[in-house]
Order: structure tokens, then C-alpha cells, then sequence
């Protein structure tokens, strides 16, 4: 398949976050951020080696996000769309208007352009997301996620997927049931198997997602702890849960909350990300509505992970 490069030249570093959520939502092929400073803040750390970088790209000011389209019928649509919601976040955030261009690329081209941007990194106390590809020596209690996100772009790094992995390591006990919902690549249901799990059901509506899932599964051998499949939220999920947890957007997770009851057991524990702050009311009140109490908020870049217990 052909696709359309977009390339956005960000100046904002507070709106990167935003527009990379709104390109994902808007159902492209994946999301890349190309951070000069970001790159020279972990070659600077140690965690990366800057000779593998450009000069041109670390001496860059701009941030740039590239995203792809695919080139169907319903690329001039998508475009439009994505330039409005481009629009309102500049207004947003009171920033200029964003340099935006096109280029033709073929999928073989970008599918692995961005790997050389996902090395090793530790999130949590013991959680370490290693891309396949790359060598990492473990530290004693480490444990290890092999990853290889494909498509999916599911790499662990973004505030929302970091949020749910910290509070994971401290809500998981062994041999607790786990339901994932909105898997993406698998990180997080691959994280509460390692943790202890006695069953994990990862789901996701996306068949691209939910193939990166399994294959991540596959990699770190955990075929027998978690399945995967395709699933319009909870519709698919078998039995009863301890913990259900959704990384996804706010919209979907107010409606979701009131279908996680049926599914919930024990401690009756609903974990939440994937919410930008302004909706962080938004989706307590829905909570609290169906009889949720507040364990805990997190935040973190303008995102927000809710831990919540079903009170009945």
C-alpha cells in the first residue's frame, strides 16, 4: 500500500503531546516525534549514543511529528479533518500556526524508519520496555518487556502508557486475573503476566494492534498467560477480572465504566488512562456515577491515570 507522509513542525513542546493524540485518534498508521531535545537530554544521560544521530537533527529547533495516511478514498477527508483539529489546538495553546507538508512514502520505507528513536528505557521501579532489536544488560528485579510494536507504535514512553505500567507494579499480585482493554501492543498485558498474573485477556479493536499484541506475546513467551483477540471493548471478555485496565481516551473509558462492573471480582480494581487533563472531571464524575471511590490520581505532561474501586 501507498501512504502520505504528514509532517508537522512544532515550535510548542507543550503541544506535542496533544497533537500526537489527535493524530492517533484520527486512526493514522502509527505516530513518530523527532525531539532534538529529547535526543540530547538521553545521549547526554547516557541511555543513548548521539553518534547515531545527525548532526543536523540534534542542532534542529523544531520538533517535528510525522504521521501516515494511507492513500485511499478517504485521504482528502482525513487531511481536512486533521488540519481542523490542527487548528483549534494552535488556539489552544496560543501558539502560531504549524508548518505542515506532504510526502509520498512506501510502507516499507517508514514501517522501520523510527526504530532507531526506541532504545531501552526503565518506567516504574522495575518495569524496562527493551525493543527487541536492542541489547540490554539486566539489573537484579528488572523485569524485562521484549517488544517489537510494528505498526501499532505501542513503545511504553508516552505519559499515558507510563502512568498505567507504574501503577500496575503496585496494584498487580500474583496469581490475580487481568483484563487489558485496548491492548495496542501488548505492553501492559505483557507487564501484569511478568508481575504475577494468573490470567491476562488482552483486547483491542484495531486487528493491526491486536496482531502486534499477540506477536509481543509470542516474544516473551507468555502465549500461556495472556490471550489476545479483537474486541469492541469488553464485548469479548470472559468471567470476571481483579483488575481491568484501559489506556485509551476519555470519551471511550465514560463509556466504558458502567460495562467493567459486570466484569470485576476482588478487589474490583478499574484502571484509567489515556485522559488528557481537561477531561480528568469528566471521567470522575462518571465513576463516582456508577459507583466507583477514588483510589488515586496521577498526572504527568497533561495526562491523567485514575486507579478506582467498585463500591456496588
Amino acid at each position: 500500500m501507498d501512504w502520505i507522509e504528514i509532517k508537522m513542525e512544532v515550535q510548542n513542546r507543550d503541544a506535542v503531546d496533544g497533537i500526537s493524540n489527535m493524530l492517533a485518534e484520527m486512526g493514522t498508521g502509527g505516530v513518530m516525534i523527532e525531539d532534538p531535545q529529547a535526543i540530547a537530554d538521553y545521549a547526554d544521560s547516557g541511555l543513548w549514543d548521539a553518534h547515531e544521530f545527525s548532526e543536523e537533527l540534534l542542532n534542529r529547533k523544531e520538533i517535528w511529528i510525522k504521521s501516515y495516511l494511507p492513500q485511499d478514498e478517504n485521504l482528502m477527508n482525513r487531511i481536512e479533518q486533521i488540519i481542523i483539529e490542527l487548528n483549534e489546538i494552535e488556539i489552544r495553546m496560543n501558539m502560531g500556526p504549524t508548518r505542515v507538508t506532504y510526502k509520498p512514502v512506501q510502507e516499507e520505507d517508514w514501517a522501520n524508519a523510527w526504530k532507531v528513536y526506541f532504545k531501552p528505557e526503565r518506567i516504574g521501579k522495575k518495569t524496562v520496555i527493551k525493543p527487541s532489536w536492542e541489547e540490554y544488560t539486566a539489573q537484579e528485579g528488572d523485569l524485562i518487556i521484549e517488544i517489537d510494536p510494528g505498526m501499532a507504535f505501542g513503545t511504553g514512553n508516552h505519559a499515558t502508557t507510563a502512568l498505567c505500567l507504574q501503577m500496575l507494579e503496585e496494584y498487580v499480585q500474583p496469581g490475580m486475573d487481568i483484563i487489558d482493554v485496548g491492548t495496542g501492543s501488548g505492553i501492559l498485558a505483557i507487564q501484569t503476566a511478568l508481575l504475577g498474573a494468573g490470567t491476562v485477556q488482552a483486547m483491542d479493536f484495531d486487528t493491526v494492534a491486536v496482531s502486534a499484541a499477540k506477536e509481543n506475546v509470542a516474544l516473551n513467551n507468555l502465549g500461556s498467560t495472556v490471550s489476545v483477540c479483537q474486541s469492541d471493548l469488553l464485548a469479548e471478555a470472559k468471567g470476571e477480572a481483579d483488575i481491568i485496565v484501559a489506556n485509551i481516551i476519555a470519551d471511550i473509558i465514560i463509556r466504558l465504566t458502567p460495562s467493567t462492573i459486570a466484569h470485576l471480582k476482588g478487589p474490583k480494581v478499574f484502571i484509567s488512562s489515556g485522559i488528557i487533563d481537561t477531561r480528568k472531571d469528566d471521567v470522575l464524575a462518571a465513576l463516582k456515577e456508577n459507583g466507583f471511590s477514588i483510589i488515586e490520581v496521577r498526572e504527568d505532561k497533561g495526562w491523567v491515570a485514575i486507579a478506582a474501586r467498585y463500591e456496588g
